[in-house]
């Protein structure tokens, strides 16, 4: 029980702090390395740490307390420890092992199990374990000492042929990425960008001291130093770090450690605030140049529930990508085209529309002209008309990844890109998906709830793909290693049917999709109506509290980009209102739930 209540004393301590929305202010309109030198500013003021080493170093275990925790996977409240932890852990696959804060800590060890110690990503041989370095926990995580050892002080890297394997999956062998062909350690890839971002950081908050008294020259075996302070590192460990960057994202949890982080020793790590500083520092040749704004931008054809858009192409100096769609201020959908409809909108309702178009650098455009269009009030509803898919008429036995075209028993074409036949659900021929897409012939008459069976196989972790109907965004499918059948109800788009399936949130994932089928469409009920005409406010939001016009009890789920449940509440009419004081900045999916009726719509956190 003291155990637990100095715990919580510690939460309730750092909860105190957060990172400032001003905090990253000087770095605005800097990029290459004098970006880089201005976070080193702004992450070296405000550092703390005890002036005795071996002080500041015990500390780090007070800090794992709140950095280092798994709330996240099994949610034990154990030490969340990257070389040991099995992120798709079920009831009968859970983590070889785990560690209890201030338990099992080294120590001397002979195998993994047997406890836990502090892991320097950047080895502290290099630096001859000196302050602060050798205690920032934003490079020191806690690890078992055993794989710990194991990892030495090689480079991270990727391995075909390991040497020698942990029990979670993490490798040493020779590196196969790159030019470097030494000895590496590679880490799951559920933790590779998360080690990334803490080797990237390092390279920010140390940038003067590789060539202090005591560090080792950047020829040393093993040491990825390249021998100056703008790069930092040589290039095939830029490129490692980069790539481990760009396709491991940042998470709810890695905010989370960098929010308690911050609170520990006075610091954050720009990265995971701002993934996009890493491109503009070390590939600052990336392009910089805003796509030109949308023009001629018309709102016309409307009906019950939807209203057509088209609009001139931007201009780009390397290309653009896409275009963000705003709905009355709100940005709602994305599209590759300069034509989009807009669906599941309110009758007899007056919608004004702008566009940003964006480019591969994520460079945005300012705002196209505005133009309004009101919906009609027709009552009309839907057709008659359902389309069922089982995939058991394609061509299987293909192991390997291409587009697949073929038609379904309705005789409409589907296509699917990235995708590989030999993969089956009980038996059944299916298509598996790695970072591609499925697409659905067009049929007329209607959609109202969505069902398809989903497996994830191979690598990767959960994750959620989009479900786009006619270009929309209107859910997400989460897949997890156990078959499962998943529902989206209440759609109800009437007319021309299209369905898209992709966005995979974990690129390296691969999906099995099967039986995909659809309800034929029905006229809204007087409660749907409410729940699609239901304001929620402010959004965006940069307060603590989220309203809802109601007269109505509600439930409310509060999803991450990821579909991972953030906030489970209940509002009820006499106290509309829902606290997301605790939700960081981004952007999420709001689940309104009223009876059997339910609608989701985008939340943004400022």
């Amino acid at each position: 029980m003291k155990h637990l209540y100095l715990f919580s004393l510690l939460l309730s301590f750092f909860s105190f702090s957060q990172i400032p929305s001003n905090y990253y202010d000087s770095a605005d309109g800097l990029s290459g390395y004098a970006l880089k030198t201005e976070l080193k500013n702004i992450v070296t003021n405000g550092h703390t740490w005890d002036s005795n080493a071996s002080t500041a170093y015990d500390n780090l275990y007070t800090a794992y307390l709140t950095t280092h925790t798994d709330n996240y996977y099994e949610n034990d409240g154990t030490v969340l420890d990257f070389y040991s932890e099995n992120p798709t852990a079920s009831a009968t696959n859970n983590d070889s092992y785990n560690y209890t804060h201030g338990d099992r800590q080294c120590g001397s060890y002979n195998s993994e199990n047997d406890c836990y110690n502090r892991e320097h990503l950047f080895p502290q041989g290099f630096f001859d374990e000196q302050l602060p370095m050798i205690a920032d926990v934003h490079h020191v995580i806690p690890t078992d000492g055993y794989v710990n050892n194991r990892r030495s002080n090689y480079p991270f890297g990727e391995v075909s042929n390991a040497t020698w394997t942990s029990n979670n999956g993490s490798k040493v062998g020779p590196n196969t990425f790159g030019s470097y062909s030494g000895t590496v350690f590679e880490p799951i890839d559920e933790f590779k960008g998360d080690i990334a971002r803490a080797l990237l950081y390092f390279a920010v908050r140390y940038e003067d001291n590789w060539d202090d008294s005591g560090w080792s020259d950047p020829e040393t075996t093993n040491n990825p130093l390249n021998g100056t302070s703008n790069q930092f590192y040589e290039d095939w460990y830029i490129d490692l770090l980069l790539d481990w960057h760009a396709n491991d994202p940042v998470v709810q949890a890695e905010i989370d450690r960098n929010n308690a982080a911050y609170n520990f020793q006075g610091n954050a790590n720009p990265f995971v605030d701002y993934p996009e500083f890493a491109e503009m520092i070390w590939n600052s040749a990336a392009d910089n140049e805003a796509p030109s704004a949308p023009t001629n931008l018309v709102a016309s054809n409307p009906t019950d529930n939807s209203i057509d858009l088209s609009w001139n192409a931007s201009s780009d100096n390397i290309g653009v990508t896409s275009y963000d769609i705003y709905i009355d201020g709100l940005n709602s959908f994305n599209t590759s085209n300069t034509y989009f409809t807009i669906t599941g909108l309110t009758s007899n309702t007056n919608y004004c529309f702008t566009i940003k178009a964006k480019d591969a650098a994520n460079n945005v455009s300012n705002f196209s002209n505005q133009d309004c269009e009101t919906t009609t009030n027709n009552g009309s509803s839907g057709g008659t008309d359902c389309l069922t898919e089982s995939f058991a008429n394609i061509t299987t036995g293909s192991s390997s990844y291409s587009i697949r075209n073929w038609t379904g028993d309705d005789g409409g074409s589907w296509s699917a890109t990235d995708a590989r036949t030999d993969q089956s659900i009980n038996g059944s021929e299916a298509i598996t998906i790695r970072n591609g897409s499925l697409s659905t012939p067009t049929v007329s008459g209607g959609i109202g709830n969505l069902t398809v069976t989903t497996l994830r196989v191979f690598s990767g972790s959960s994750g959620t793909f989009n479900l786009k109907v006619n270009g929309n965004i209107v859910g997400t499918i989460a897949y997890s290693d156990t078959e499962q059948t998943i529902t989206i109800p209440n759609i109800n788009v009437s007319g021309d049917v299209s369905i898209i399936i992709d966005g995979n949130s974990v690129s390296s994932n691969r999906v099995i999709f099967d039986d995909l089928s659809w309800t034929c469409y029905t006229s809204l009920s007087t409660e749907s109506n409410e729940l699609i005409s239901l304001k929620m406010h402010p959004n965006p939001i940069k307060g603590n509290r989220l309203y809802f016009e109601t007269n109505k009890d509600l439930d409310i789920k509060i999803y991450d980009i990821l579909g991972k449940l953030i906030i489970d509440k209940s509002v009820i009419s006499n106290n509309n209102f829902i606290d997301v004081s605790n939700i960081k900045k981004g952007i999420y999916l709001v689940r309104i739930s009223n009876n059997n009726q339910s609608i989701t719509k985008k939340l943004i956190k400022q």
